[in-house]
């Protein structure tokens, strides 16, 4: 019986050398030695086909073959580097270098959201642009260089801006979705008659391994791209799994991906062998062909191995035998490479040794080089693409005005403009702000569950449809991981974005692709790639009981984390609609993400303080006002007496304020300003000070719950900034989920509430 190396006695054990990479290396020199010992009888010219049933030329394999060796000394260059602590970096593409024939059958302009062990496939795509020293550039990047090009030392990343390819930190297949949704925005493009920046016919690829197709996220990419493609829509989508069999330590079953997949409907599979030149450069045309001239998604399965085990810190003989680790090296898929280019008398071993030899010598230069140059030092440094925003051009695209004519024919007449017409509540404006959105912007498009023949649960969207057409508003299937990913690739295709996010807790079904995906990207490129949007969720509480939580979500935490996510609520219809057109412009002009919270509670609210006093219904503010970014609003009332108190809130907590301030007035003698902040991140620091110092007594009131609510960062400025100078107090939500009925009124803040957190921080008596 066949013994395991696990079951030897450690003293019986033939010494196992644990520097996989040396002997991955040492294994390709002396295999190409050994078959170099009897060489073919004659030499075949470079520019032949080496088989009758490929288009491969000579050329073509040795090229090839030359990428697959440039990723394979980047891959042990960098352990090397990792050893000295002068790289950061050793997830590699060992094992997987047969996807450079995607990098050279695909077009430049054909967009690539790639996996992590995509290095074969850069080497052979950058060939196309001569300018590009991919060695040095990925040396620059495995030692955190800011001279490194796509991410200036922020991280590890495939990307280029000449290449195509955006930078990717995924592990988890999260950048699946919004690579299905790029593929659909390229015909959408065209459709609007938006301006592409590359050519219509263009394909998008999308690489991963084995494990990720398990994972949520890339089911969503594949249902949706199917979704598409059963209704006709165009989506070429090449969507490669690059099938190691192992996800780290966790084995996939064997044929998993093939059973899974082959019958798939919607998805056009092909099966490769990544391991064999001739049959992946193959499978890879029939693939590729067939998305581009059929514009549907195609499962592309390349079967290939994993070496050097899942990064540099990975341990594999705590998982693997001796003799598997052995039997993966001896299906690297360079020694296969070698030995067709050496059998068909391409090369000889002396000339496939050089190739080797030097390109080694080229890497190590590269990364002594590298470690050579300087690496991100200032936090400011390392945060200048985060968040950029340019107020004046912001300020300039938010008042732009959209053509006069095409309002009047869109709204039906100069008279039935929505500035001519009565006051009305925050949906009724909210709807009308989004026409002159949809008009100011051709390529703007509005999509979401619900939000066309129906008009969105609220009828906020209602007649956008009929207006604009199915190509600019549009209902999708039910998945917001998907609403947001098709958000993300709209925008990389040049579009404006406006996703909904039907309710505030459907959010977090899809966070990531937020926190992970959008907001990352300015970051990772240095903000040479862009994905602005305005994403609005229909959110807050205060339902009167209607829903339970899933209705009334009043947690923001999730997206406060977000690192330059804009979050911005408004309060008011009037102003919803000069806030939306402030955040559209920094979705233009700053590419930024912008989530707009819309209080559904607050939705059909018409009347302040007595039924029927149209207090808060408000004018459609005319094209070309605004409200900045950061600005607030103050509410006082008409004394000559100083305020006592600052109240300082936002969305429901506005209108509830206002009330209370009332009756502190009435029956007090409290004078409260009300300050309505509209924008919860980033915080306009300076105009909260100041309206705390105002009147040195502050109540913070926040309908999120204690913990992770916006009080605490508020309370948390006030008390680092004014000290005793100012006292002031919050009045949360619970931490709890609102309950269904008039149980959730037992865990929000109430009018009464907020009148006797008033009163108790004046120190008056109730």
């Amino acid at each position: 019986m066949h013994q395991s190396a696990s079951s030897i006695p450690v003293a019986q054990r033939p010494r196992f050398n644990l520097n996989r990479a040396q002997v991955v290396d040492e294994n390709f020199v002396a295999f190409v030695r050994r078959r170099g010992e009897t060489p073919p009888s004659a030499k075949r010219p470079l520019s032949e086909t080496v088989t009758p049933d490929s288009p491969l030329t000579g050329r073509d394999l040795v090229e090839l073959l030359e990428s697959q060796i440039i990723a394979r000394h980047q891959d042990i260059v960098s352990r090397e580097m990792r050893a000295r602590n002068e790289g950061f970096y050793t997830i590699g593409s060992a094992g997987h270098e047969g996807n450079a024939v995607l990098g050279r059958i695909t077009r430049v302009t054909d967009v690539a959201f790639l996996h992590y062990r995509s290095g074969a496939f850069m080497a052979e795509r950058a060939r196309k642009v001569p300018e590009i020293d991919f060695v040095r550039d990925t040396m620059l990047s495995f030692a955190a260089s800011r001279e490194e090009p796509i991410a200036g030392g922020r991280h590890k990343v495939w990307g280029s801006v000449p290449l195509w390819v955006p930078p990717q930190t995924s592990t988890i297949a999260s950048h699946l979705p919004k690579a299905v949704g790029t593929a659909l925005a390229l015909h959408r493009g065209k459709r609007l008659g938006v301006e592409l920046s590359i050519p219509a016919d263009s394909i998008v690829i999308c690489s991963f391994g084995d494990a990720s197709t398990n994972h949520a996220v890339a089911q969503t990419a594949f249902n949706t791209a199917a979704f598409a493609a059963h209704q006709r829509l165009p989506a070429p989508i090449l969507l490669v799994c690059e099938d190691n069999g192992i996800g780290i330590s966790v084995e996939t079953p064997p044929n998993w991906i093939e059973q899974t997949f082959r019958a798939r409907h919607g998805l056009h599979y092909v099966k490769g062998d990544g391991l064999d030149l001739i049959d992946a450069y193959n499978a890879s045309l029939e693939a590729i062909e067939l998305c581009r001239r059929q514009r549907v998604p195609v499962f592309l399965h390349l079967r290939t191995v994993r070496l050097l085990g899942h990064a540099g810190s990975d341990a594999e003989t705590e998982y693997h035998t001796f003799e598997e680790i052995e039997g993966a090296e001896a299906l690297d898929p360079l020694l296969k490479s070698a030995a067709l280019i050496l059998d068909e008398g391409l090369l000889t071993a002396d000339e496939v040794l050089a190739i080797y030899e030097k390109t080694r010598e080229r890497v190590r230069a590269a990364a002594k080089q590298a470690a050579q140059t300087p690496k991100l030092s200032i936090a400011a440094e390392i945060m200048a693409p985060l968040a950029p925003y340019h107020a004046d051009r912001v300020t300039a695209e938010a008042g732009r005005v959209a053509d006069s004519p095409e309002r009047a024919r869109i709204f039906g007449g100069d008279e039935r403009l929505p500035e001519r017409l009565p006051p009305r509540h925050m949906a009724a404006l909210i709807n009308h702000g989004l026409y002159d959105l949809l008009i100011k912007y051709p390529q703007a498009i509005l999509f979401g569950e619900d939000v066309a023949k129906k008009g969105g649960v609220y009828h906020v969207t209602t007649g956008l449809t009929a207006a604009f057409g199915r190509g600019r508003v549009f209902n999708t299937h039910l998945d917001e991981t998907s609403i947001l990913g098709m958000a993300i690739g709209a925008a990389h295709m040049g579009l404006l974005p406006i996703p909904e996010i039907q309710y505030l807790a459907y959010y977090h079904n899809a966070e990531d692709q937020i926190r992970g995906e959008a907001c990352s990207l300015q970051f990772f490129s240095k903000d040479q790639y862009r994905n602005g949007m305005v994403v609005r969720i229909a959110g807050w509480a205060y339902q009167k009981g209607f829903g339970g939580h899933f209705h009334n979500d009043n947690s923001i935490a999730a997206l406060r984390d977000v690192p330059s996510l804009i979050i911005a609520t408004p309060s008011r219809g009037d102003d919803a609609v000069k806030m939306m057109r402030t955040c559209t412009a920094l979705a233009r002009v700053d590419g930024r993400v912008v989530v707009f919270i819309e209080p559904i509670a607050l939705y059909m609210t018409k009347d302040l303080h007595a039924t029927k006093d149209g207090q808060w219904s408000f004018a459609y503010p005319p094209p070309g006002e605004f409200i900045s970014l950061g600005e607030g609003a103050v509410y006082r009332a008409a004394s000559d007496k100083p305020d006592d108190v600052t109240i300082l809130t936002f969305a429901n907590g506005v209108h509830m304020s206002l009330r209370a301030a009332k009756t502190l007035r009435e029956k007090h003698d409290v004078l409260a300003r009300v300050v309505d902040l509209r924008w919860l991140n980033p915080l306009n620091e300076a105009f909260i000070l100041e309206q705390a110092l105002a009147t040195q007594r502050v109540l913070v009131l926040d309908e999120g719950r204690r913990t992770g609510g916006i009080s605490e960062a508020i309370l948390s400025l006030i008390y680092e900034n004014c000290g005793s100078k100012v006292k002031a107090a919050r009045l949360n939500a619970e931490d709890t989920y609102i309950p269904l009925g008039p149980a959730a009124d037992h865990v929000l803040p109430l009018e009464d509430d907020i009148v006797s957190a008033v009163l108790s921080l004046l120190g008056h008596s109730q």
